[in-house]
């Protein structure tokens, strides 16, 4: 089966060695992704709503480069540095996944790359 690696060309991936997403068949594997843009610089400040929010566009769009879309996704994992704001993240996910209503996964973690990124997310899809 063919296996397809897409970069996003953020600096992390080559100094840690993987990819923004990976298609093998039908399947997509989006990898843990935070508030960051192109330039490596933080969206959203200090808003978990504003940094889930972006990180799912940007998940959409890797996922759009691959050949699938949001509608294809399975499951999400999202793992946070606060759990009390729950109802942040929940609000930025609910407003891509309210209707696809894939699996998920809300974990809270000790510290993620850099400390001002308060969110980070992971997607499966599976193109049908």
């Amino acid at each position: 089966m063919k296996r397809t690696n897409y970069s996003s060309g953020i600096k992390w991936e080559e100094i840690v060695g993987y990819s923004r997403a990976v298609r093998v068949g039908n399947i997509i594997e989006v990898t843990g992704t935070v508030a960051a843009d192109d330039n490596t610089e933080l969206v959203g400040g200090n808003s978990a709503y504003e940094q889930a929010k972006f990180i799912i566009q940007k998940i959409e769009k890797i996922l759009k480069n691959a050949g699938g879309s949001l509608d294809d996704v399975v499951r999400t994992r999202m793992f946070v540095t606060d759990i009390s704001r729950w109802e942040e993240y929940g609000k930025a996910h609910g407003e891509f996944f309210s209707k696809i209503k894939p699996c998920t996964s809300m974990i809270e973690v000790k510290g993620l790359i850099s400390p001002e990124y308060l969110v980070e997310i992971e997607a499966t899809a599976i193109v049908t």
